[in-house]
């Protein structure tokens, strides 16, 4: 029997819901994130006493500045789980970019978007 090239439709389907889920989650961490960089719902530095305003404005910078890498992050995330869905409809998806074989289900299941397989990665 000829190895297989592709996942069956079947498959696809549940590789596509697990990555709705997925992205579900994500735009939802990245709403979050923004709201920690633009403080629209928290205190401001303005309700605080002059002694430690200074402080409190610097961990805020740290802070913004962290939550502005992880939004960035998080936003290449959503662009790949979105990328993994064009290729579902494309019906390449779980297809090696490197070997042309099939990446491992259990590998798919743990990294949703991943384009190559263990055998690729660890070549890398």
């Amino acid at each position: 029997m000829a190895e297989k090239n592709r996942y069956s439709d079947a498959e696809l389907q549940e590789f596509k819901q697990i990555i709705l889920q997925k992205l579900e989650k994500a735009k939802e961490d990245y709403e979050l994130l923004k709201s920690a960089i633009t403080q629209s719902e928290s205190n401001d530095t303005q309700d605080t006493s002059p002694t430690f305003k200074v402080l409190e404005e610097g961990a805020a910078t740290l802070s913004k500045e962290e939550a502005g890498r992880l939004a960035q992050r998080q936003l290449k995330f959503i662009q790949h789980l979105q990328a993994a869905l064009v290729r579902i409809e494309n019906k390449t998806y779980g297809v090696c970019r490197e070997t042309g074989k099939l990446i491992s289900k259990e590998r798919l299941r743990a990294v949703p978007h991943a384009t190559l397989s263990i055998e690729a990665k660890s070549r890398q």
